[in-house]
């Protein structure tokens, strides 16, 4: 039996049959992508505004005034608490701007009116820092103390640095 072929009713084919790194849905043709990138090194090459002279000097940043500032944010005191601790992978840092935690590459910095808590907990030889946000997100991190001393020691620095600047 023959089966007649209606042209018509063909689906074109996708770049899978043409590309086999191409999976349909998740990336456009590769062709697609060609075009795109050539768009956009045009709009990179083209000036948009008049470049700046050379020889002008930047304009000097108005001093913050002091009566200017919040009443409520904590001024960068360097006289007063911090905290830092590392090892090789990352560190917990808190002081008169936030609490910072950095693991790798990825770093991420609260300040002190985007805190809602923070937990602060020792297992072993880890110091364990769990910082939470006021709309329910949690965000831990932990540092390798040399020994189980130590990370008590840093436990027990970080509450005071803590009471120094976390409103209750």
């Amino acid at each position: 039996m023959e089966q007649r072929i209606d042209t018509q009713k063909v689906t074109p084919v996708d770049a899978a049959g043409a590309d086999p790194a191409s999976v349909p849905g998740l990336m456009p043709p590769r062709q697609a992508l060609e075009t795109e990138e050539k768009a956009l090194s045009l709009e990179k090459t083209e000036p948009t505004e008049p470049a700046e002279e050379l020889d002008t000097e930047p304009e000097p940043e108005p001093a913050e005034d002091v009566a200017d500032a919040p009443a409520d944010a904590p001024s960068a005191d360097p006289a007063g608490p911090d905290f830092t601790a590392s090892d090789r992978r990352g560190s917990i840092t808190a002081d008169a701007t936030g609490v910072r935690l950095r693991l790798d590459d990825q770093e991420a910095e609260f300040r002190w009116d985007e805190i809602g808590a923070v937990e602060v907990g020792t297992s072993r030889r880890r110091l364990t820092v769990t910082v939470h946000t006021p709309d329910s997100r949690w965000y831990p991190n932990d540092v390798e103390a040399p020994n189980k001393a130590r990370a008590q020691e840093w436990a027990d620095e970080l509450d005071k640095v803590l009471d120094a600047y976390f409103e209750d």
